[in-house]
């Protein structure tokens, strides 16, 4: 008999399971895309090896841990203190066009796993499992994966994120592991390295060459990331959301559902698991009225006043905002009752009558009739101990009975677990939002939590911004978390732009903004023009260059306008301006990252027929001339036409040589083929340290 498979194919990738009479499915293939053809059965092809069980167990879909498989465990569950062991004896499996439905029974434990995979029209595939208690008494589940696949055995290195504040997403590339590898967080956010994944290279993989494998976990809350090698020698991938001991017991007939799992493969580098990744997250942003818009260029008012602001201070802004440009304006921290400082005030989401004796609704009215949006900023899920909300309600804040409560910021954290918090938090926003004209909220979550809460802390958060988004689905809302600290494809589903650090150097945002676009949109990405030197680091930098390196993103300013020199307010008027006239190549798009010679880095945004090339010299040059960059994304292009649009930072000292070449090509597109600009290589100017070329490509 032919052996019966489930398969599914896009257009790089392949995902092959074996049926089997009783089981769950084994893993044939996960990888490059083939044609599996007549295979013989798994059986047949494996043979005996010394020190094993009689009785073979191969890698399935949901192996018996304790039972004949050594290897991590799918699940880990309990009735009271008797460990449960499943075995799933019976299965059903059907494989639709782009979705392969796996239904596995255990009845001697009263267990039912339910495992979706699903492929996205963009290529990348979606892992869900879903388990339910069919037995008589409670199940405590204390571990389900979302996803455990076997990884190539040609891969050769991890690419991962660690960070902390104002230094986010910090790479580090690794060996493939000789025992096992881990990414744990435990923070209760997804953190500071960005989003719960891991890329896996395969034979010396680049960015647009060679087989990559891209995990994230669709999960804000802690995580676990994990890559084992099996005694057999191949490796397997893992990923959960931790649960809190004891906080998932799962009555008759109810289930637990892992947050959902998106994994991309392709054979096109980084770059190409980049573009699935990003078409898996952009179905899963609800934008107001059902499209992207152009998205509007932001001032937001932390860094030009902190906590320091008033009616007047702030209307004056406004005006020097909208004087150069700005579309939306965000007022930030301070404007609500006791807010002087960190040290009062969150939780009573009443404005302050001393800053606004009339209340925000002159204020909004004011920035609207200026051309503007009003956004605000809130932090919802904190509390001060100086506040009505705690000395009415102590016991809404996360902690543990008898033990000192553990202040971050001078905050707490209030328990979103609870039905009551989330509706008074409702309430709160809900009358803001009726009695303002806000269409933009930026919210944020400054602290660790400690205790974290579990599961059910963030599925509460998730909660209250769904309902929110329900009674307002014109509002977007930012997700902020001591910057990036809570950035990811869970929290994706609910928010519309993420802010990427508190930390706008623009030298430090490079990395930073690469990283991040490793797993999700530049849509999304939040890049301000910061002020100079930099709040975070105090280095100095040209306002060319912190625009150019702004760009990409969500384009935005941190800063006083009414601070700058006249000449400085008309260059980044000219910025936000430029801006506007390219972001429809920038948002919505594919993007491309590369690197050149003696330290120029590039990122290119929009489509092989049109786009925005990047080029970005960070450290001074150390060669005596700049050598072509190569862009192999155009490989397949017969000529493109390319523009120098402009050249951001550099300045200072003595000008920078120029080429004959660059400056005809300010002035009109010169023609190149697109073999040679992906394999010779297109030429590139001189560039100081710290300056960015621009260019526009178009096909011929």
């Amino acid at each position: 008999m032919p052996t019966k498979l489930a398969c599914l194919h896009s257009a790089e990738s392949s995902l092959v399971l074996e049926l089997r009479p009783e089981g769950a499915p084994v893993w044939r293939h996960l990888g490059a895309r083939l044609e599996p053809g007549l295979l013989s059965p798994l059986e047949m092809e494996r043979a005996a090896a010394s020190f094993s069980l009689d009785s073979d167990v191969p890698l399935s879909t949901a192996p018996p841990a304790g039972l004949g498989w050594f290897g991590p465990e799918v699940m880990r569950l309990r009735r009271g203190e008797r460990p449960l062991v499943p075995v799933f004896t019976k299965a059903e499996v059907t494989n639709e066009q782009n979705t392969i439905l796996i239904h596995l029974v255990d009845e001697l434990e009263g267990l039912a796993l339910e495992q979706r995979i699903t492929l996205t029209p963009g290529g990348a595939f979606l892992f869900d499992a879903c388990l339910t208690n069919t037995g008589h008494e409670p199940v405590t589940v204390d571990h389900l994966a979302s996803i455990q696949a076997p990884l190539p055995d040609s891969a050769d290195r991890l690419l991962s994120w660690r960070g902390r504040h104002n230094a986010e997403l910090v790479e580090c590339s690794e060996a493939m592991p000789e025992h096992g590898w881990l990414r744990e967080g435990r923070r209760g956010l997804s953190g500071h390295g960005g989003p719960p994944g891991v890329v896996v290279c395969c034979d010396g993989a680049t960015h647009d060459s060679g087989l990559v494998q891209a995990l994230q976990l669709a999960w804000s809350g802690d995580s676990r990331i994990a890559v084992e090698r099996d005694d057999e020698g191949f490796w397997l991938l893992s990923a959960n959301a931790v649960l809190a001991s004891g906080e998932a017991v799962l009555p008759p007939g109810q289930n637990y559902c892992a947050p959902q799992a998106i994994l991309a493969i392709s054979t096109n580098g980084t770059n190409g698991t980049m573009a699935q990744h990003h078409d898996a997250i952009r179905t899963r942003i609800a934008w107001p009225g059902g499209a992207m818009r152009p998205r509007p260029v932001h001032l937001n008012s932390w860094e030009a006043c902190y906590f320091d602001h008033d009616e007047a201070r702030i209307g004056d802004l406004a005006e020097a905002a909208a004087a150069i440009g700005i579309e939306r304006f965000v007022l930030d921290d301070g404007w609500f009752r006791g807010r002087n400082d960190d040290t009062a005030g969150l939780g009573d989401w009443t404005c302050d009558p001393a800053k606004y004796p009339h209340g925000l609704k002159p204020l909004a009215d004011r920035v609207r009739a200026l051309g503007m949006e009003f956004g605000l900023w809130v932090e919802p899920e904190m509390i001060n101990s100086d506040s009505d909300l705690y000395r009415a309600h102590l016991d809404w804040a996360l902690s543990h009975s008898g033990r000192e409560r553990l202040t971050a910021r001078n905050q707490l954290v209030l328990d979103m677990r609870r039905a009551d918090v989330r509706d008074y938090l409702f309430d709160a926003l809900d009358a803001l939002l009726r009695d303002v004209p806000i269409s933009y909220l930026k919210w944020d979550h400054n602290r660790d939590l400690a205790p974290a809460g579990g599961a059910a802390q963030t599925r509460g958060t998730y909660d209250l911004l769904a309902r929110l988004r329900t009674a307002h689905p014109g509002v977007e809302i930012e997700g902020c978390a001591g910057g990036g600290g809570r950035s990811d494809a869970g929290l994706a589903a609910h928010v519309h732009r993420f802010w990427t650090s508190d930390n706008i150097d623009a030298v430090s945002r490079v990395t930073m903004q690469r990283g991040f676009l490793t797993f999700l949109p530049p849509e999304m990405m939040g890049s301000h023009v910061g002020a100079s030197p930099a709040h975070a680091t105090g280095r100095t930098q040209a306002l060319g260059f912190r625009a150019a390196v702004a760009m990409p993103g969500h384009f935005g300013v941190e800063l006083d306008p009414r601070k700058l020199s006249d000449h400085d307010r008309a260059e980044l008027a000219d910025w936000i301006a430029f801006h506007k006239t390219w972001r429809h190549l920038l948002h919505g798009g594919q993007t491309w990252l590369g690197k050149g010679a003696d330290g120029i880095v590039w990122q290119a945004a929009g489509s092989r027929d049109e786009f925005l090339l990047f080029a970005i010299r960070t450290p001074p040059p150390l060669d005596r001339r700049p050598q072509p960059l190569r862009l192999p994304f155009l490989t397949e292009r017969a000529s493109v036409d390319l523009q120098l649009l402009r050249i951001g930072g550099g300045e200072g000292g003595h000008a920078a040589a120029g080429t004959l070449l660059h400056q005809a090509m300010r002035g009109a597109p010169h023609r190149f083929t697109g073999s040679w600009l992906a394999h010779a290589g297109l030429p590139m100017p001189p560039l100081k340290a710290e300056s960015v070329a621009v260019f526009h490509g178009k096909s011929a």
